[in-house]
C-alpha cells in the first residue's frame, strides 16, 4: 500500500512541471478512450516519470498522466489505469489517487469498456453506473492497518454528479441508462454460465476495473462517478465473437458520445 509522503513527493513533481494551480476534477480512461486526454490544453507527464505510478501495460491505455484545462476546467486526466489481472493487485491505483487528492480535486469520474446483459443498452451505447456488484469479491483495502478500511458503501456513486451527468446527457441529446455494473477479475472473458449468475444478481453490465477505483477514491474522500461504453453484448447473449480487439474497436462508438456529455459536464462546473 502506498505512504501520503509518497503522494505529497509525487505531486510536487508534478506541479514543477504543470503548474501549482489546483486540480478540480479527475478523470480515469478505460480501453478505447484515450483520445479524451488529447483534448486537454496541458501537460503530459508519462507515468513512468512518477515513482510509483502503475505499469498500465494493456493495449489500448496511454499510460500517460495529463494535467491542464477542458472546457475551462483544471483537470487531471489518467490515460491508463492497472488492472488486477496484468499483476495481482487491486490497489495498483491507490498512488494515482492519492496524488489526485494532494493536487487539490475533490471528485474524479472513472470510465470504462464494458459488457451489456440489458437488450436495451446495446453496443456504442453508454451506461451510468448507479451501483456495482464486486463479483471478483477483491478489495483495494485488504492490508490497509487503519480503521479507514471500513468503507462505507451505500452512496458510492455520488448522486449530485450523477444527476449533472444526466442532465449534460440529455442537453447533448445522449441516451444515459443507469445500471449496476459487476467487476470480474479478467482477463479471460466470463463464460455464459458467469453472465447468467450475475444477471440474476442484478447486474446490467460487466468489466474487469472501476470497482477498485471506487472504493479508493471513497475511501481517501472524493465524490466518484462512473460511465461504461458498452462495446459487446455479454458473453452467450449474441453472436459475435468478444475479444479484446472487439472492444478497442468498439469503443470509440460510445466515446464519441462520452466525450459531448463530459464536455458539457465540465461546461456547467466551471
Amino acid at each position: 500500500m502506498s505512504k501520503n509522503g509518497d503522494a505529497t513527493t509525487v505531486a510536487q513533481l508534478i506541479r514543477a512541471r504543470a503548474g501549482a494551480e489546483p486540480v478540480k476534477l479527475g478523470l480515469i480512461l478505460g480501453s478505447g478512450l484515450g483520445h479524451l486526454a488529447g483534448a486537454v490544453d496541458g501537460v503530459v507527464i508519462p507515468y513512468a516519470d512518477l515513482p510509483g505510478f502503475p505499469h498500465a501495460g494493456v493495449s489500448g491505455h496511454n499510460p500517460n498522466l495529463v494535467i491542464g484545462t477542458l472546457e475551462g476546467v483544471r483537470v487531471a486526466v489518467f490515460g491508463a489505469r492497472e488492472h488486477y489481472y496484468e499483476n495481482g493487485n487491486p490497489h495498483a491505483m491507490r498512488l494515482p489517487l492519492e496524488v489526485l487528492r494532494e493536487l487539490g480535486a475533490d471528485s474524479l469520474i472513472v470510465t470504462n469498456a464494458a459488457g451489456s446483459l440489458r437488450a436495451d443498452i446495446r453496443p456504442g451505447d453508454l451506461m451510468l453506473l448507479s451501483d456495482h456488484i464486486n463479483f471478483s469479491g477483491l478489495n483495494p483495502l485488504i492490508g490497509e492497518r487503519t480503521d479507514a478500511r471500513f468503507v462505507p458503501m451505500g452512496d458510492a456513486h455520488d448522486s449530485g454528479i450523477r444527476a449533472a451527468l444526466q442532465a449534460s446527457a440529455v442537453a447533448e441529446g445522449v441516451p444515459l441508462p443507469e445500471g449496476v455494473y459487476a467487476w470480474y477479475s479478467g482477463p479471460s472473458f466470463e463464460t455464459p454460465a458467469e453472465i447468467r449468475a450475475i444477471r440474476i444478481l442484478g447486474g446490467d453490465a460487466v468489466g474487469m476495473s472501476t470497482v477498485p477505483e471506487v472504493i479508493l477514491a471513497r475511501f481517501l474522500g472524493l465524490k466518484v462517478a462512473a460511465v461504461s461504453t458498452i462495446t459487446n453484448m455479454a458473453a452467450g447473449l449474441s453472436d459475435e465473437k468478444i475479444s479484446h480487439e472487439h472492444t478497442k474497436a468498439m469503443a470509440p462508438l460510445g466515446a464519441a458520445k462520452l466525450e459531448r456529455v463530459l464536455r458539457h459536464f465540465l461546461r456547467h462546473l466551471r
